[in-house]
């Protein structure tokens, strides 16, 4: 494996892969970006290469990551998931997922998209910030703000550490090792903030 890439990205090869294709590409899809909340919904306590692991028994328990039928679920079908061997079997994890579809789709009608919404923290910019070269934080002010807004909506789960990995995955936050080639490689199609903080 390229010694270049970001350290956490070398253990193994699914881990590599997320890196190399999706982690932190600027993401504006709003179902692509529930599906990013969901997964850091789920790895809440948990590590991320469980989550990468576990991706398709989600999708198949959460209805393909889809908030329109995941905001119907019933207690029958909290029940079937906690079925499920292969599932994450928390019950609150699982509750939560419910309740972020609907509060999702209430924003969604309240601003557009929930794209629109989430991009709008940094005017549609990625950001960079200078200090994160030398010491990454588990959350910063933006994650607190975003955390604080979406619990206000209605969301699960949700707080600053969540929201800050969810905002480096989809590309909001380039949290990319400097000597990494993806650092600049997800930067191509976005224009960027750099923050001397």
């Amino acid at each position: 494996m390229d010694s270049g890439n970001c350290a956490w990205s070398r253990k193994n090869q699914l881990l590599r892969h997320y890196h190399d294709t999706e982690w932190g590409v600027p993401e504006h899809d709003d179902r692509k970006l529930f599906e990013h909340l969901t997964l850091e919904v789920m790895q809440c306590g948990l590590n991320w290469e469980l989550m990468l692991k576990k991706r398709e028994i989600f999708r198949r328990n959460f209805a393909g990551f889809d908030p329109y039928r995941l905001a119907g679920f019933t207690e029958n079908d909290i029940a079937s998931a906690l079925a499920d061997r292969e599932m994450i079997r928390s019950r609150r994890k699982i509750e939560a997922v419910v309740a972020n579809a609907r509060a999702f789709l209430t924003l969604q009608k309240e601003y557009g998209s929930f794209s629109s919404w989430l991009w709008s923290f940094t005017q549609g910019r990625m950001r960079i910030y200078a200090s994160h070269e030398h010491a990454m934080p588990a959350s910063n002010e933006l994650s607190e703000r975003i955390s604080r807004e979406l619990k206000k909506k209605g969301f699960r789960f949700v707080g600053s550490i969540t929201v800050y990995s969810m905002l480096q995955a989809c590309g909001i936050v380039n949290d990319h090792e400097r000597t990494c080639p993806r650092f600049k490689e997800v930067m191509q199609t976005i224009e960027t903030e750099w923050l001397e903080c």
